[in-house]
């Protein structure tokens, strides 16, 4: 699977996609399809209430897969404005599509949400960090 190029990415193998929802900025984020697979089957998703406050590099939740459990980290600062409840019923949704249907959180961001996601890594150098490892 390629890594789409239109959002951010962690070396913890969180992405991060800035979204435009008319109101203040918003980042969706996910886990990779890297670290999905990694993890293998994914069995459960702990993900933070919606209004917690989240701070970078700081665990924001946890996946759990038939191999182990795992934490997510917050690529950004903000405040959780939405949590992605089917994963809930079906988990399973992350490792199907870890770009779309199996995003984690939207976080509500302060100021300039591409200037928030500035410092993560763009496709190009995620890829490579995957082919080093």
């Amino acid at each position: 699977m390629s890594t789409p190029e239109d959002r951010r990415y962690t070396e913890q193998h969180e992405w991060a996609q800035v979204r435009d929802d008319g109101a203040a900025p918003v980042v969706r984020i996910g886990i990779t399809h890297h670290a999905q697979d990694a993890l293998g089957d994914i069995v459960f998703v702990q993900l933070p209430e919606v209004g917690a406050a989240v701070a970078p590099g700081e665990p924001m939740g946890e996946v759990e897969s038939t191999k182990s459990v795992s934490d997510v980290y917050a690529p950004v600062a903000g405040v959780v404005a939405a949590v992605n409840e089917s994963l809930g019923d079906a988990p399973e949704t992350v490792n199907a599509d870890p770009y779309g249907a199996g995003w984690l959180v939207e976080i509500r961001v302060e100021g300039d949400a591409g200037g928030v996601t500035a410092d993560l890594l763009d496709a190009a150098a995620y890829q490579a960090l995957v082919d080093a490892s």
